[in-house]
């Protein structure tokens, strides 16, 4: 029997339902009336740094690096055909992704929802490999890995990441290397399938102009009761310090990359954290921001400046990125205003900027149909609530946020990386 919550937001009106369904899997619909476009996505707490775990307290079992982005690539692969080939006949949008902490699926469309939708549990729900399909998948993500390693975003982070991180996994490249994807078999490849895709251990997000009753037709027809197991990662320990606080690469880019990383201790960030952090960043890097203004006018960034909250497994951090022509210089000069920041609190002023900002965007993102649904996903994987996440954003305090900003972003805890074109040089 399914379990159907509904949840509403007193401040912008809008619901959505929560579905414990009798298969273990938990849904989410939120409905938008009117709205042309339907948006479905399928993700499993699965990433690339799940590479040594236990199921129901059995042995450690550890996979090759980057498995869990080679398993979303043969998914696509059905025994009676190719997953994209049916989605190219119902005119749907369709792609997937893995990041460091989970894999999902994902559609868009304006019609022939339904047919799209039973693509996606179908495909999803039934992984067939063999021997030869395995082979063929390394040639193809070999090459993917070789891009990513041409491409200078890429390697600005990972190389960030490496001087940030000792031993977490969170360094490694999400695809794996050419050697470590070498020894994936079809094998490991289902035991990680019956690990990781027990329904139990999913998130099936849905918005768009759609019922209850139109997503429980198809997902109780097609999706079957699953036993619940429990499922442990391993991390070694990682300590707090960084590696180093520098590294460079050469690179053929027109304008020099920066990326720096403030390391944190690593723990279950609450929701009400994530609120106040986001407040932090807004204050420091928003295009309203001082910082920000500073910056710009000693000609150290340009409009590719921003940040991120950096989190998940065993990993927690703050990331400053964009380009600039000196970045030792805007990296120095982040810092030296994350110092004075905490030595005198954020002014009233840039608080109440920088929070009406984070709120106007979050509220902002309930039109789109995506942002909602991939939201529902993330927040379900952090154990967070979609509307509670916009209370806690309105109900932020000066003191909460200044209290929080004494807390993070330790400027004796930072990596700077660094990609160069052949001829820059910063003095």
């Amino acid at each position: 029997m399914n379990n159907i919550t509904e949840v509403k937001s007193a401040r912008t009106g809008d619901k959505y339902y929560k579905i414990e369904h009798f298969s273990g899997l938990t849904i989410y619909l939120y409905p938008k009336p009117d709205y042309n476009s339907k948006y479905a996505i399928f993700g499993t707490r699965y990433g690339s740094v799940n590479n040594a775990f236990r199921l129901d307290g059995g042995d450690v079992i550890r996979v090759p690096d980057g498995i869990a982005h080679y398993l979303e690539h043969k998914m696509f692969e059905c025994e009676d055909g190719d997953a994209f080939v049916k989605y190219a006949k119902t005119g749907a949008n369709a792609n997937a992704y893995t990041s460091f902490d989970k894999t999902c699926y994902l559609f868009s469309c304006t019609d022939r929802f339904d047919e799209s939708f039973r693509i996606l549990l179908d495909f999803v729900s039934r992984p067939y490999f063999t021997e030869q399909t395995v082979q063929k998948e390394q040639g193809i993500i070999g090459q993917e890995i070789r891009m990513y390693d041409d491409s200078p975003d890429w390697r600005v982070m990972f190389n960030m990441l490496e001087n940030m991180y000792h031993s977490h996994p969170v360094k490694l490249d999400i695809a794996g290397t050419v050697e470590s994807i070498a020894k994936i078999t079809p094998e490991l490849l289902y035991d990680c399938y019956n690990t990781f895709y027990n329904l139990n251990n999913m998130v099936l997000a849905v918005a768009g102009d759609l019922s209850v009753d139109d997503i429980l037709k198809t997902a109780d027809s097609m999706l079957k009761p699953c036993e619940k197991h429990e499922i442990e990662s391993f991390f070694e320990d990682e300590p707090y310090e960084v590696v180093s606080d520098y590294v460079e690469q050469k690179f053929p880019v027109s304008m020099p990359m920066f990326n720096l990383g403030f390391k944190e201790r690593a723990h279950e960030v609450s929701q009400k954290e994530m609120a106040e952090t986001s407040i932090i960043l807004s204050v420091l890097s928003s295009p309203s921001s001082q910082l920000y203004k500073m910056l710009d006018d000693a000609s150290l960034i340009n409009q590719s400046f921003t940040s991120e909250c950096f989190t998940g497994p065993g990993y927690y951090s703050f990331i400053f990125s964009g380009e600039s022509r000196a970045p030792k210089k805007a990296a120095e000069m982040i810092k030296n205003y994350i110092t004075d920041l905490k030595a005198n609190g954020i002014k009233p002023e840039d608080f109440e900027i920088a929070r009406k900002e984070v709120y106007g965007d979050a509220v902002s993102g309930l039109n789109s149909v995506d942002n909602i649904a991939n939201s529902l996903v993330g927040f379900h994987f952090n154990n967070y609530e979609f509307f509670s996440a916009i209370d806690d954003i309105a109900d932020c305090t000066l003191d909460d946020v200044n209290s929080r900003l004494g807390e993070i972003l330790d400027v004796n805890n930072c990596t700077l990386s660094v990609v160069f074109g052949e001829e820059d040089c910063e003095g």
